[in-house]
């Protein structure tokens, strides 16, 4: 585990900042993620060859059953991981439920999609490919388009010994292995450098772990608990209560880690909420009248200083991870 640890610098006194222990939130400490805590498959960390496999397939439109999507489409690295829409679009024209998630640091999850369904990041890979709404293929209709390219055929037979769905998964989950985001302005401030974040993002990181209640969901070192929480943005989505009918569950939805927050808008898992100026004058109204919400939802009554200062902490968890584009095999 990293050693880093939130340092609050006031009066030139250095305080450690710790998550407290609250119903339904995990302890942690906020700080740098640390890639030797990374848990690989088999305890094996992928080579580079099977990550250029598995970027390659991120990109291949051939993954989509009108050749018109790839994962890229709905996760663009230019767009945050995202894709900038409040929903997205399935190959078929399809207009689907929810936001499509950013993927920094998912290689520290325990649990994927916004309603937790995936509980590998193989298993959050795969299941796009096969959506009805999404990329709408079939396993056997994925490894068939595959094998028809030499590219493919030599590769997964070097790196896994076939081609076959779960290796599909495999090597794409390598790659999003990859895709992590941990120089940010906080993270040199943490290091040491009190000059890395602004007066105004500074002031709003002791907003985040006070008044704010930030951590009580947004704690880690990639600023999300890993569970779900109805924080009532009320849409009839039943959310993680469709897989788990405990009653706190209805509506609930994952905790997103906040790592490039600023980049991938709009908000929610509806994409309902633009811009991060509205995500915390939501948090600040605390949901009053809405049903199901998690009573870790309370008005903050933040004022307008320190609502404009959360949203320059957030904006200082910025680190872009630029991916170069591979060449698709004909």
């Amino acid at each position: 585990m990293s050693a880093l640890k939130v340092f609050l610098i006031a009066a030139l006194c250095i305080t450690s900042v710790k998550v407290g222990a609250n119903a339904g939130v995990n302890l942690g400490v906020l700080g740098t993620p640390d890639k030797d805590d990374i848990e690989y498959p088999d305890d094996e960390e992928p080579s580079d060859r099977e990550i250029l496999l598995g970027k390659t397939l991120f990109y291949d439109t051939r993954l989509s059953r009108h050749h018109n999507q790839s994962c890229a489409t709905c996760h663009n690295p230019e767009l945050g991981f995202s894709d900038g829409l409040a929903k997205g679009i399935g190959s078929g024209g399809d207009i689907l439920g929810r936001n499509a998630p950013h993927l920094y640091n998912l290689a520290w999850s325990v649990t994927f999609f916004w309603d937790g369904r995936a509980a590998s990041l193989e298993e959050q890979a795969l299941g796009p490919l096969v959506s009805d709404m999404e990329m709408q293929m079939t396993p056997k209709d994925v490894v068939k388009r595959l094998k028809d390219v030499k590219f493919y055929r030599d590769e997964f037979a070097q790196i896994y010994g076939e081609i076959s769905f779960e290796n599909v998964g495999r090597a794409i989950a390598a790659f999003e292995r990859t895709i992590i985001s941990d120089n940010s302005p906080f993270d040199q401030y943490l290091a040491g450098n009190k000059f890395a974040m602004s007066p105004s993002a500074i002031r709003g990181l002791s907003v985040f772990v006070g008044k704010g209640r930030c951590t009580k969901c947004h704690d880690g070192e990639n600023f999300t608990d890993d569970s779900f929480h109805n924080i009532g943005i009320d849409n009839k989505d039943n959310g993680r209560f469709e897989l788990d009918k405990s009653a706190q569950f209805k509506g609930a939805f994952k905790t997103p880690g906040l790592r490039n927050i600023i980049m991938s808008a709009p908000y929610m898992h509806d994409g309902s909420l633009g811009t991060l100026e509205e995500v915390v004058e939501h948090y600040d109204k605390g949901a009053v009248g809405t049903k199901n919400v998690s009573p870790l939802i309370v008005p903050l009554n933040l004022s307008t200083q320190e609502k404009a200062d959360l949203v320059a902490f957030m904006a200082a968890l910025t680190d872009p991870v630029v991916i170069q584009r591979p060449i698709i095999p004909q």
